[in-house]
């Protein structure tokens, strides 16, 4: 059967200060309805976005054991048994493979796809059409490890690409040809100019058994790890075993460790076209995007005025604080109960390192 499994371990740093280490960007409210009914968080977006593939007892969860109960309260149709819980972060590809392990217990045929919990993407019904299209090359290429490519938009820095090679027998899927590096300026504009090139959504879709076989070539250490916990009984004896085991195994992400070596074997590695409307919501600039505009150019949640100003971004979560702005432009300006930040908006990839410092001079305290 197939099934979905949402990854939602990330802490979002470059969100701060609204994404904490108790509260992540992905369990926050900060994506507004299409239809203008309110906000609501990135995860549930997620779920909601399976659900026009799926059944509800079919999406599944990865997060880090501290967000359990917040994932359960934000996603009430979530089967109690679909939650899977990271002792520590050892990143995606021990994450992939231990949801695909614990997914292969249950259902031994499963299809399998992986999503992000922090990516807004519409319409929801090309996406639905995408998923469908690799669940069913996996019909004819049962052994494919098929990853989800964004149609390019722009000859964008921050993202790695995917290069197509020949088409397979359904269509807008195609084998890949190799995977890149996030490029520089000008290799990204040939990308584009090339029509070759889509951007690495970090999404994907494959049998369950595949991946857990394709870890056990590339990666034996992880596979091996992660074959003690699932023949462990299910319950307080395998919590047990995922504790001691998990965090011994090789920090590494799933594409290095996964997808670039297979994609040396012709054929193996097959890559879906997602023309859709894509965001990967990891940073202020980015956030904006989801933003109601204040009529001036300016990105505003929350209470906050600007005067004479353009290009800013003004977030407040407290209902009775107003942040106000005059004569400011391209800035970022976010208020918390316990922080204000603000920087320029081109310096915002550099929250993360603000927050580095921050906890150099005080702690744990603002995290």
């Amino acid at each position: 059967m197939r099934h979905a499994v949402i990854m939602a371990g990330g802490s979002g740093t470059r969100l701060w200060p609204l994404s904490r280490a108790r509260r992540p960007k992905q369990l926050l409210d900060v994506v507004a309805d299409a239809e203008g009914g309110g906000a609501h968080s990135l995860l549930a977006e997620a779920f909601d976005r399976l659900r026009a593939v799926l059944p509800a007892d079919r999406i599944w969860v990865c997060t880090a054991a501290g967000y359990g109960e917040q994932v359960r309260a934000a996603l009430p149709e979530l089967r109690a048994d679909r939650l899977v819980l990271e002792p520590v972060a050892r990143d995606t590809a021990n994450a992939v493979g231990l949801t695909a392990a614990l997914v292969a217990d249950a259902d031994p045929e499963a299809e399998l796809a992986v999503v992000s919990a922090d990516h807004v993407i519409r319409p929801v019904e090309r996406f639905a059409a995408a998923l469908e299209s690799a669940y069913a090359v996996l019909a004819a290429r049962p052994r494919s490890l098929v990853t989800l490519g964004i149609t390019p938009t722009s000859p964008a820095t921050g993202f790695g690409y995917v290069q197509r090679g020949p088409a397979t027998e359904v269509d807008g899927v195609a084998e890949a040809v190799s995977f890149r590096e996030k490029p520089d300026r000008a290799t990204a504009e040939g990308y584009l100019a090339s029509g070759e090139y889509l951007w690495n959504s970090g999404m994907f879709v494959w049998r369950a058994r595949t991946v857990l076989d394709a870890l056990a070539e590339h990666l034996p250490e992880s596979a091996a790890g992660l074959a003690r916990v699932v023949a462990a009984p299910a319950g307080p004896e395998r919590d047990r075993v995922l504790a001691e085991v998990f965090p011994t195994l090789p920090r590494i992400s799933v594409d290095y460790a996964v997808l670039e070596p297979a994609a040396a074997e012709p054929g193996r590695v097959l890559v879906v076209d997602l023309d859709v409307d894509w965001l990967d919501v990891g940073s202020w600039p980015a956030l904006a995007h989801t933003l109601e505009d204040d009529g001036q150019g300016n990105a505003v949640q929350g209470l906050g005025v600007v005067v004479d100003g353009a290009g800013n971004i003004v977030f407040s979560d407290d209902p009775d604080h107003l942040v106000a702005l005059v004569g400011v432009r391209d800035s970022v300006v976010v208020h918390t109960a316990d922080v204000t930040m603000v920087c320029p908006v081109g310096e915002a990839e550099r929250v993360k390192q603000l927050l580095e410092t921050v906890e150099q001079r005080y702690g744990p305290r603002f995290r």
